[in-house]
């Protein structure tokens, strides 16, 4: 679903949903896709193109369609959503993957409920989250807490595994701040400001990629093939309809209820782990799986 959709949807809750259920599917889909698509090549630079070329794409269907070119205060407050989302979010998880599996990725990223809640009560909207919110999360994290034993990082060292964490949890920071600014922020309309904050995430990134990374603009001439399967389903999927969806959400929903994403993206990661990367799937992963959904609609309930 994009945004484009979302404004020929005459119910607002039939909008919502339709967003909640994009991003809750397709970005479940992204880890391992950003696996695929940065296993040989450098994270930030695949990351950077992933972005700037969906960013691309989104801008000039927004003009070709007669959507205002933004003035400069929604240049700068998009931009800046953009550098907390996509620059560091995004290229934080897009580094950790290197260091651990996409379903320990998925499982500490389900910690953005917590910044996110957290965040609004004591520095955003000052007011308390209903019982039922904070009884949701603390079912979705025991739930997401039974995805992922210890003995499935597998070889990969604890220092690593250290490094992706604290990467993720970077990100997770940067991503909640950033969810929360959104809604305060003088942006231009939705399909726009999406647009913006992608190129101008995938911008940044492509540069610190060319300080950091042993790159050169041209290295995706160097791609497998899978890599490049990979970046285009991320750019159509994950960028421009996932991305989409969820700055919409992040403008129109409650941040509990924006927050609950978090906790069905382990669920999606899981299974497609076990479709396509032959991952076990248990009885405690079934189990891990309504208790999750458990805690999404306690959070619903209690969003209010």
């Amino acid at each position: 679903m994009n945004t484009v959709f979302v404004k020929k949807v005459s119910s607002p809750r039939v909008t919502l949903w339709l967003a909640l259920a994009s991003v809750y599917t397709l970005w479940g889909s992204t880890y391992l896709f950003i696996h695929f698509m940065t296993e040989k090549m450098p994270p930030l630079y695949m990351a950077s193109l992933r972005l700037s070329t969906a960013g691309l794409i989104l801008y000039l269907y927004a003009r070709l369609t007669g959507t205002p070119v933004p003035g400069l205060k929604q240049w700068l407050s998009a931009g800046s959503i953009g550098i907390l989302l996509l620059t560091i979010a995004n290229g934080c998880m897009s580094m950790a993957i290197q260091y651990v599996p996409t379903s320990i990725a998925a499982l500490i990223s389900a910690t953005v409920p917590l910044f996110i809640i957290l965040f609004n009560w004591i520095g955003f909207s000052h007011v308390k989250p209903s019982r039922l919110s904070l009884a949701g999360l603390a079912v979705g994290l025991i739930g997401v807490s039974l995805l992922v034993r210890p003995a499935n990082a597998g070889t990969a060292s604890m220092n690593h595994i250290g490094v992706g964490i604290g990467l993720i949890m970077i990100g997770n920071i940067s991503w909640a701040f950033g969810t929360l600014l959104s809604s305060r922020l003088s942006l231009p309309s939705q399909l726009i400001s999406s647009a913006i904050q992608m190129l101008v995430g995938g911008v940044m990134l492509f540069i610190f990629s060319m300080f950091t990374e042993n790159v050169s603009p041209i290295s995706i001439s160097e791609a497998p093939v899978k890599a490049i399967g990979a970046l285009v389903y991320l750019i159509i999927f994950g960028s421009i309809i996932g991305f989409s969806s969820f700055a919409w959400l992040a403008r129109n929903a409650s941040p509990q209820l924006v927050a609950t994403y978090a906790y069905v993206n382990p669920v999606v990661a899981m299974l497609l782990g076990w479709a396509f990367a032959g991952e076990t799937l248990t009885g405690q992963s079934i189990l891990a799986a309504l208790v999750i959904l458990s805690g999404v609609v306690l959070i619903t309930l209690g969003k209010k």
